[in-house]
Order: C-alpha cells, then sequence, then structure tokens
C-alpha cells in the first residue's frame, strides 16, 4: 500500500496508509490528524489547508480556480499550499509529503 507523509501541528510526522481514489483529505480525517473537512470535500470551507512539500508540489495537478478562491480566504498561505480535499490519492503519490496548516 502506498504511504503518505504528514507532518501534524505539533510537528510530529506520520506515514498514513492511503487509499487509491480517495481525497487526501478523507484520508486524514481517518487517521484523526487534526483535518476538520467541514464541507466534507466541496471546496468550499478551506478547514483542510495543508502545504505540500515543494519537491512534490509539481507533481501534483494544478489547483482548479474554486480551489484557488478558497485560499484566498485564508489569512496565511504558503506558495505550496493546497486543500487537501482537491487532492485525489494515486499510487503515483506514494511518499507524497505535506504539513497541516494551521488552523484559521
Amino acid at each position: 500500500m502506498a504511504i503518505l507523509n504528514v507532518i501534524d501541528r505539533d510537528g510530529r510526522a506520520h506515514e498514513l496508509e492511503a487509499v487509491e481514489g480517495w481525497r487526501v483529505m478523507e484520508i486524514l480525517r481517518d487517521y484523526k490528524v487534526g483535518i476538520e473537512g467541514v464541507c466534507g470535500g466541496s471546496c468550499d470551507c478551506a478547514t483542510c489547508h495543508v502545504v505540500v512539500a515543494p519537491d512534490w508540489a509539481k507533481r501534483l495537478p494544478e489547483p482548479r480556480e474554486d480551489e484557488i478562491d478558497a485560499l484566498d480566504t485564508l489569512p496565511l498561505i504558503e506558495a505550496t499550499s493546497r486543500l487537501s480535499c482537491q487532492i485525489i490519492w494515486s499510487d503515483d503519490l506514494d511518499g507524497l509529503t505535506l504539513t497541516l496548516a494551521e488552523a484559521a
């Protein structure tokens, strides 16, 4: 099974088993590492904000306009900020590393 590497808000590292076709937000919520995902993945709340490791950011599909708009509502974003509800897991993401953004 593929692995998702996550740094939580306390700086602890987690290796999570990921399931093909799931949203990264769903994986994070199932493992209870600190993501809310209030809107359930509809790209509406930005409570699943993560910062993708720079070497991985270029390997992900470009964010759609609605994701960019949701990120723009946050007080602080990074160059590699993404909404985890908009990243669909596939096995070519094995080893993806991300950090949970500070709660807004």
